[in-house]
């Protein structure tokens, strides 16, 4: 497998920071997979810089990934209970993501079984998959981040390998925020709008002709707080909607 180079725009002492982390947590057989920048070059190409190694986790073993941290000399917190802990050492960080901030994206076994072996900082790793990386970014629409571009750039360059039952799948009820990157995919890349397959815009085609003339039972649901913690607050304080991020599934 080629190596990723994200990992060369790393200083010598994160590089170790990083390895050594990650082969803790290998001795201690504490199940984890690699994100953020690292799995991203590997599915779009792209390199950049990385603030942090992402490394993600099933939320029952987050307790036992972070005391193995600790032990290994490191400064380590449940930052944000739901969904997020840090690890860090000087001024180098490691963040560990057992969900997504809206508490839909936890991380389950099916994250463990179509992850992708690569090897990273001279160690065998497994990467999340493509599709969860979709997922999981698909909810990000702050106002000072906005993760719309990486999913145009994950699918362009994966579009013949997604499993687009599974990715349906993970979507499930909030299959318009797939429908709205599908539509932008065609924007952004009108030579390439082939690349996805007829029948999946058929499906959310046919599920956006059915929703749109058949009433919902959701009485003033406000699900906009699923893609930003903040830009929604008027819908609740003000307007009285309710807070999807109580049932984020309904």
């Amino acid at each position: 497998m080629a190596e990723l180079s994200t990992q060369n725009t790393l200083d010598g002492q994160t590089y170790q920071f990083y390895q050594h982390a990650i082969t803790a947590l290998q001795a201690a057989q504490v199940p984890f997979l690699v994100g953020g920048t690292f799995a991203f070059e590997y599915y779009t190409g792209i390199v950049r810089e990385t603030k942090d190694l992402d490394l993600f986790v099933r939320p029952q073993d987050t307790e036992r990934c972070l005391l193995v941290l600790t032990e290994a000399g490191y400064q380590t917190e449940l930052t944000i209970p739901h969904w997020l802990g840090k690890v860090s050492s000087a001024a180098q960080f490691i963040d560990i993501i057992f969900s997504s901030d809206n508490g839909i994206g936890k991380v389950d076994d099916e994250w463990f079984t179509y992850a992708v072996e690569q090897t990273i900082l001279d160690v065998p790793i497994l990467l999340c998959p493509r599709e969860e990386m979709i997922w999981d970014k698909a909810f990000i629409m702050e106002r000072e981040r906005y993760d719309g571009a990486d999913v145009a750039h994950l699918l362009r360059g994966a579009t013949v390998h997604i499993d687009w039952s599974r990715l349906l799948r993970r979507f499930n009820s909030h299959w318009r925020v797939l429908f709205s990157y599908l539509t932008l995919f065609g924007f952004i890349y009108p030579d390439e709008r082939t690349a996805v397959p007829d029948w999946v815009m058929h499906d959310l085609i046919a599920r956006l002709r059915h929703e749109q003339w058949n009433a919902t039972n959701a009485r003033r649901l406000c699900r906009g707080t699923l893609l930003s913690q903040t830009q929604y607050a008027p819908d609740l304080v003000d307007w009285g909607y309710r807070d999807a991020r109580h049932d984020p599934f309904e």
